[in-house]
């Protein structure tokens, strides 16, 4: 009864349901500008929530939560600059179909399959929180880095052309995301002395400047005309979303998992929702790359359903499933409350009005979403005498505003121009980001997996044949790199070769 009344809460209470829907319109507009990230909101509201009451708290940082997520897809779109770590994927094809007069459409699908997507995660964090905590709970450190070498072989999708250059990209990412200090030791590492280094280099600050400062530096070099956009239809048709309905499902199974384990989140989500298309649809609307709409479709559906898989963790367990839900559990440590089973058992009120008001969030998603629309679509149709130049301040105060260190200023600027070389020369951008978001991930696990077998290389892999779930992972990890390799190339060489 308790869980009943829990969530009806905000259903039933004018003041909370004003706050979703206000956090939902800020949170679209926050995602929607580069640098200032859903985190960022959400941390600065922290302070001032901090006399309110724990419900009009969590009603509005869920409501920001929920929109900044979907925001980050609007510049990603329309200016082929990711809002959000999140929306890297939505701008491979959502771009594109701007470039084609299709933005008002795509940015319609996108509002579509994030609310869906969000939708089946929240269902799942009702139905089978538990379960799914559990899961995640049993993924050992070997786990998370067959996960993340996993996601490294993403490279491969996330490259339109020649491998060798994505490869190439990557691992100048991931040696970004070496640069810092030693997680382990403390010690400095790679900073060649700059005490400015110590912190490491954002990974948004790299996002920016690869996505953003380029494009603005590629379209001056180039003069790309503004593209009038066909905005007579925004609501997506039928059978479009029929159509893609069992992608978006399984994009959204996918995405709702990711979100689950703790440090991943809905970037690696949306990144490996966009892979799974790439291989699963045969014969896609265009080809990926060029404006395909299950290029839309699946990372919209992962990176809203990891919303719904970050909480499973947070209110089950009282583990923060992503950096949002860590300043949640924040947020509710303030007023009193310790997310865990304990919560979960005695106070089970709390997490039914978190998902009332992600309910709430989704349908103001949806609103907020769809009208806007028009009114967005009209930035790619301005002049790149006026886009171009605020492109560029965008850039800078997105960069500068993540720290508030006019260093990353200067590292926005250095990897906007090499992102602009890269353009020229045909190297693909999204392989370096994924390095330096992967990095971590990828170094800490292993040397957690290394402590745990005491060094020993043997017990390490004998660990993971002998666990079910590391086999299973490990299976999907040879499949995924069996799968890109171009076996006729492959075999032509063989025979052509010189011995």
């Amino acid at each position: 009864m308790a869980g009943l009344e829990g969530f009806l809460i905000p259903f039933l209470n004018i003041e909370l349901l004003l706050y979703v829907a206000v956090g939902v319109f800020v949170g679209i507009y926050i995602g929607a500008i580069p640098g200032l990230s859903v985190t960022m909101a959400v941390s600065l509201l922290l302070s001032f929530t901090y006399a309110w009451d724990i419900y009009p708290a969590l009603a509005l940082m869920v409501g920001i939560y929920t929109g900044g997520v979907y925001g980050g897809s609007r510049s990603a779109i329309l200016l082929n600059i990711p809002g959000t770590p999140s929306a890297v994927a939505t701008g491979f094809d959502g771009y594109p179909l701007a470039r084609l007069g299709e933005a008002g459409k795509a940015m319609g699908l996108a509002t579509t399959m994030s609310v869906l997507g969000t939708f089946f995660g929240i269902v799942v964090l009702a139905v089978a929180a538990p379960f799914v905590a559990n899961l995640a709970l049993s993924f050992a450190p070997r786990d998370y880095l067959l996960l993340a070498l996993m996601g490294m072989l993403l490279v491969g999708s996330l490259s339109r052309g020649s491998l060798s250059k994505a490869l190439l990209t990557a691992a100048i990412g991931t040696f970004v995301g070496f640069v810092g200090m030693d997680p382990f030791t403390a010690q400095p590492r790679l900073t060649f002395g700059n005490p400015g280094l110590l912190g490491g280099i954002s990974f948004v600050v790299v996002m920016i400047g690869l996505f953003g400062l380029s494009e603005g530096l590629y379209q001056l070099h180039h003069k790309i005309p503004p593209v009038k956009q066909k905005i007579d239809r925004i609501v997506p048709d039928l059978k479009l979303v029929l159509k893609n309905l069992p992608l978006a499902l399984r994009c959204s199974a996918l995405g709702t998992l990711i979100g689950a384990l703790p440090g991943t989140g809905g970037d690696i989500a949306a990144l490996m929702a966009y892979d799974h298309a790439k291989r699963t649809i045969k014969n896609p609307s265009r080809p990926f790359g060029e404006g395909a709409w299950e290029g839309v479709v699946a990372p919209e559906a992962a990176n809203n359903a990891a919303i719904g898989g970050a909480f499973i963790p947070m209110m089950t367990l009282g583990i923060p499933g992503d950096s949002v839900t860590a300043v949640l559990i924040g947020v509710m440590m303030i007023h009193g409350l310790r997310p865990g089973p304990l919560l979960m058992r005695e106070q089970p009120e709390f997490f039914w009005m978190i998902v009332g008001s992600l309910i709430i969030s989704n349908i103001f998603l949806y609103i907020f979403g769809m009208s806007g629309i028009r009114i967005f679509s009209k930035v790619v149709e301005i002049p790149k005498s006026i886009i171009v130049p605020i492109i560029l301040v965008l850039s800078v105060v997105g960069s500068y505003a993540i720290n508030h260190n006019v260093a990353d200023v200067y590292w926005m600027i250095a990897f906007g121009v090499l992102g602009y070389f890269m353009k020229m020369y045909d190297y693909p951008l999204a392989p370096m980001v994924l390095g330096v978001i992967l990095s971590p991930l990828i170094e800490s696990n292993f040397r957690r997996a290394m402590a745990l077998s005491h060094g020993n290389v043997g017990d390490f892999l004998l660990s993971i044949v002998t666990s079910p779930l590391s086999a299973s992972l490990l299976a999907f990890t040879v499949i995924m790199l069996v799968s890109q390799q171009d076996w006729k190339t492959l075999l032509v060489r063989w025979k052509k070769r010189p011995f």
